[in-house]
């Protein structure tokens, strides 16, 4: 009988065959269950997952990306021709790209969303900022890229109404502004407002917050260096500081005309003058915004505000019930906002009379402040890219 088994239609009896079949068919299961699972698995990463290059072309991309995403970047010479950097943040990595030689076209773009860094503020700078908007546009259309999102350094009277043809809302192709000073189009759904940062263009660096910066007495009540413009509110200043001897108590130094360009001297000077006064002066220049806030806040110098609004269509909303400078106040920043420099003595008067343990508070509170500043803004930066840009956001 045993012979007969063998030879059963010529093939050979295999006593494990059922079992060795049932494992075949496990296996063979597993493996698709495993496909599956690693096929929903990179479904699932595309969708939560975000590539985004961010292309730098105007000053404030520095501010965001080294200031407020607290990126390195490669080579960290400031005047090299091409600098690099990347990080992941959120569910999205980011790389950012900036320098004189990034110009349209002559790149790889490897994501397929793209954050450009532009300059609106006057006419040349419009121009180029436009030319970079027809290259996205190209790339879009040849499905190089997917979405764009602009970071506008705006023009300081807010006539950005050249912008306003490129957004989606309007048929063009931007799906997210984030826009420098109080514009009253900011609605907060596609329109942002965004920092204007420290002067990155002088080389402004990050500063550490230290030990010394919050404990040690500063030798003066306040500081202001800067242009004095004729029949401007700084002349008043001016004027003010010198009666009852108060400029003796404070670090000025006036200059009739504006200089783009600081030596490494005056700039030395001017940190200085931050680090070692107690309050920062910060009359209105073209607009209330400046970049002197945000500097004074680096070194724990309080700033003190003029808060009146500046000429121009600047906060001209009913939203803007705080201008100027809503989102400074929306966050609550702990300045000293004052209508007139008429009060200014009044403020000088009870800065005399603190003692140093309430000015190292008082520095406490602002340096955490302007860390949670920042932090708060790259979180809303990370969150509406991926709110707009991956379809499956869950939040």
């Amino acid at each position: 009988g045993f012979t007969d088994h063998v030879a059963l239609g010529n093939e050979e009896w295999n006593p494990w065959e059922v079992e060795e079949k049932n494992e075949l068919a496990a296996s063979q299961q597993r493996y698709e269950a495993n496909l599956k699972m690693i096929k929903y698995a990179r479904s699932h990463l595309e969708q939560t997952s975000l590539r985004v290059q961010i292309l730098g072309k105007a000053a404030i991309g520095l501010y965001l990306w080294q200031h407020i995403f607290g990126g390195h970047l490669e080579p960290a010479d400031a005047t090299a021709q091409w600098r690099e950097g990347s990080q992941k943040a959120g569910k999205t990595h980011f790389s950012f790209l900036t320098g004189p030689s990034v110009v349209p076209g002559y790149f790889s773009v490897e994501a397929e969303h793209v954050v450009l860094v532009l300059n609106g503020r006057e006419a040349a700078k419009v121009a180029s900022a436009a030319q970079w908007l027809r290259y996205a546009q190209t790339l879009m259309r040849t499905r190089k890229i997917q979405r764009v999102a602009v970071v506008l350094l705006g023009n300081e009277q807010c006539n950005n109404g050249w912008i306003q043809p490129y957004l989606r809302r309007n048929g063009g192709f931007v799906d997210l502004l984030f826009v420098t000073y109080d514009y009253a189009l900011v609605n907060e759904e596609d329109i942002f407002q965004w920092p204007l940062g420290v002067a990155t263009y002088r080389n402004f660096p990050v500063a550490e917050p230290n030990w010394s910066m919050l404990h040690d007495p500063r030798s003066y009540l306040c500081n202001f260096l800067g242009t004095v413009y004729k029949n401007s509110s700084r002349e008043a200043l001016m004027e003010i500081l010198k009666q009852d001897g108060l400029d003796k108590l404070c670090w000025i130094a006036a200059r009739e005309q504006w200089q783009p360009q600081e030596t490494n001297e005056s700039f030395k000077n001017y940190q200085d003058a931050l680090l070692h006064s107690d309050l920062t002066l910060c009359p209105v220049g073209i607009n209330t915004e400046c970049y002197r806030i945000y500097e004074a806040c680096s070194y724990g110098s309080l700033p003190v505000i003029e808060d009146v609004m500046t000429p121009g269509d600047c906060g001209n909303s009913s939203m803007y019930h705080s201008a100027p400078l809503q989102l400074l106040k929306t966050m609550g920043a702990p300045f000293i906002f004052i209508k007139n420099w008429n009060e200014l003595p009044a403020v000088l008067e009870k800065e005399k009379k603190m003692s140093l343990q309430e000015k190292i508070q008082r520095r406490k509170k602002l340096l955490e402040w302007y860390q949670n500043f920042k932090a708060w803004m790259r979180q809303k930066f990370i969150t509406t890219l991926e709110k707009s840009f991956l379809p499956s956001y869950k939040g």
